[in-house]
C-alpha cells in the first residue's frame, strides 16, 4: 500500500515562510506524478503546484511566483517551498501522487499538514 506522509506544517506570521515535504513509500517514487492540493475551512479544494516524473511544474495562479515545488527522487520525497505566505494560504495541504497529472485527484493522498498563516 502506498504512503505518503506530510511534514513541514504550522504556524507562521504573514510574509514568513514554510517548507513542506511529503516522503512517500512503498511505490516507485521517480515514475510518479506528485501534486500538492490544499482545503481551507468552507472552501473548495485547491490544487496548488504539481510535478511531473519529468520535473516539469506548474502552479495554480495564487502560488505563482511564491511557492515553489520540487523533489528528490533519491529520498522519494516531494516538497513544496511556500515564501511570503498570506493569511489566505491558510488550509490543510495534501500531498498527492499518480502516474498521470490527468489522474491526479484519483490517485493517492497523504493525511495533510495544516498551515497557518497568523499574525
Amino acid at each position: 500500500q502506498v504512503q505518503l506522509v506530510e511534514s513541514g506544517g504550522g504556524l507562521v506570521q504573514p510574509g514568513g515562510s514554510l517548507r513542506l515535504a511529503c516522503a512517500a513509500s512503498r511505490m516507485i517514487f521517480s515514475i510518479y506524478a506528485m501534486a500538492w492540493y490544499r482545503q481551507a475551512p468552507g472552501k473548495q479544494r485547491e490544487l496548488v503546484a504539481v510535478i511531473t516524473s519529468g520535473g516539469s511544474t506548474n502552479y495554480a495562479d495564487s502560488a505563482k511566483g511564491r511557492f515553489t515545488i520540487s523533489r528528490d527522487n533519491a529520498k522519494n520525497t516531494v516538497y513544496l517551498q511556500m515564501n511570503s505566505l498570506k493569511p489566505e494560504d491558510t488550509a490543510v495541504y495534501y500531498c498527492t501522487a499518480a502516474r498521470t497529472i490527468a489522474t491526479m485527484e484519483s490517485g493517492y493522498w497523504g493525511q495533510g499538514t495544516q498551515v497557518t498563516v497568523s499574525s
